[in-house]
């Protein structure tokens, strides 16, 4: 079973950047797409990235593409996202969990049962 800890946020000005890691125990880690997630106050949570289990497949919904890059490492288990030209709109308590689907651009289609704690972050104006 992949345990995953997210860690990276915190505080930056509206253009800035920050890098969010995904850490995973388990020994299945490489096995499996990851998604990004992020929930803001009084919303729902939404889907933001997801990475296949090789990195060969990436997916980004329009309101981050351009400005946001998923990666991972399968030896350090670790998946990146890479947030530049970061908005006010972008401040959010960010998910990572793994996709219940091979098709990256569907990992944000399905519910999930469990959720980790998050890292927040968040854009000043």
């Amino acid at each position: 079973q992949v345990q995953l800890v997210e860690s990276g946020g915190g505080l930056v000005q509206a253009g800035g950047s920050l890098r969010l890691s995904c850490a995973a125990s388990g020994r299945t880690f490489s096995r499996y797409g990851i998604g990004w997630f992020r929930q803001a106050p009084g919303k729902e949570r939404e889907f933001v990235a997801a990475i296949s289990w090789s990195g060969g497949s990436t997916y980004y919904p329009d309101s981050v593409k351009g400005r946001f890059t998923i990666s991972r490492d399968n030896a350090k288990s670790t998946v990146y996202l890479q947030m530049n030209s970061l908005k006010p709109e972008d401040t959010a308590v960010y998910y990572c969990n793994r996709c219940r689907t091979e098709v990256v651009s569907r990992c944000g289609a399905y519910e999930y049962d469990y959720w980790g704690q998050g890292t927040q972050v968040t854009v000043s104006s």
